[in-house]
């Protein structure tokens, strides 16, 4: 940034995201496909530029190793941490479909996937589990116990109610019969009006960092925080956006705009986002500040078409986690 100009107001998490998922964004950004790991005194210093005390970051990190998304090592006093084998793959696959999400709608046949099940009230929990795991393949609630979704979905609903032991439960593809009642539209099983005002918000609050690029106002310290940060906030839309089809979508949909502003901002930030990284790592060790990169969205094109059969099959500690983290947050959302 030049001498003398303006600092740039740019936006800040409103609710700050907590150490173990910045880090793991951090890593995911920087430092993947990279065998060395990383001393801790760095890593604290990496987090402190997000207001992470060095407690708080030292916390995230044995949190991370128990939970298999880290390894350490030690050397002398020296502890480091880095990524496991296979979880490169991973970061690949996900920031893949993380970039590429909402890019298109998918193609439609007009056909729903109906469960239809009913759970006596004695197996409360059994039932709880069934609704949580229905949302997390993408089904939502028309009515009490019937879930639809306009994706075909049959064959992974058949699936989890084996898995689940249910068979008072029916599983349909059909077309609805036009005509019926508005409240009875399968559509109106998703909230498509928040979703609608969350992009909205978030592209309001991240479109001046595109003007402040313009005008080369952002910092490498800015950079690395606003990247991430945006990282983070955009992680939950793949996560919670149903992804209908385009005919079944309002006409004040505001994703391909949201989608516009992310992809840019990820893209154009990181060539500073990186020089921050490498500064910090350099007060700690300058050999390994040399490793470090970012990775763009025409990179992660190329790394994700170079993954063949080395693609993520569900059973790495990263994805078995993932899958703990949105299964505990979807069922406490709807408790």
């Amino acid at each position: 940034m030049g001498k003398g100009l303006p600092k740039a107001d740019l936006p800040r998490a409103q609710n700050g995201a907590e150490p173990q998922l910045l880090l793991t964004s951090l890593l995911g950004d920087f430092w993947y496909w990279r065998d060395e790991h990383i001393p801790a005194t760095a890593l604290v210093r990496l987090l402190a530029d997000f207001d992470v005390t060095s407690d708080g970051a030292r916390a995230a990190m044995r949190r991370l190793v128990t939970r298999g998304l880290l390894d350490s090592s030690r050397s002398g006093r020296t502890t480091a941490y880095g990524i496991p084998a296979r979880t490169s793959e991973v970061i690949v696959e996900r920031t893949h479909h993380m970039l590429t999400f909402g890019t298109t709608a998918p193609q439609w046949d007009g056909q729903w996937t109906v469960v239809a099940f009913s759970v006596p009230e004695q197996d409360r929990g059994l039932r709880t589990t069934l609704r949580s795991r229905l949302r997390l393949l993408g089904f939502a609630a028309l009515y009490d116990g019937v879930w639809v979704s306009p994706h075909s979905l049959g064959a992974e609903a058949q699936s989890l109610l084996r898995d689940l032991g249910i068979d008072t439960a029916t599983v349909l593809r059909c077309t609805e019969v036009p005509g019926g009642a508005r409240q009875g539209d399968p559509v109106s099983a998703f909230d498509l009006t928040s979703l609608t005002l969350e992009y909205h918000a978030f592209t309001e609050r991240y479109e001046t960092v595109l003007d402040s690029l313009d005008a080369g106002l952002i910092s490498p310290a800015q950079a690395l925080r606003t990247r991430t940060e945006l990282r983070v906030a955009w992680r939950r839309f793949p996560e919670t956006d149903p992804d209908l089809p385009a005919e079944l979508l309002p006409s004040d949909w505001d994703r391909p705009r949201a989608q516009q502003v992310f992809l840019q901002i990820y893209d154009r930030l990181g060539p500073l986002a990186e020089l921050r990284f490498r500064q910090i790592l350099a007060t700690v060790s300058p050999e390994l500040a040399e490793l470090a990169s970012h990775h763009d969205s025409t990179a992660i094109a190329e790394l994700y078409a170079s993954l063949g059969d080395r693609r993520a099959h569900g059973d790495t500690p990263f994805e078995q986690a993932a899958r703990a983290r949105r299964l505990d947050e979807v069922t406490r959302s709807k408790s």
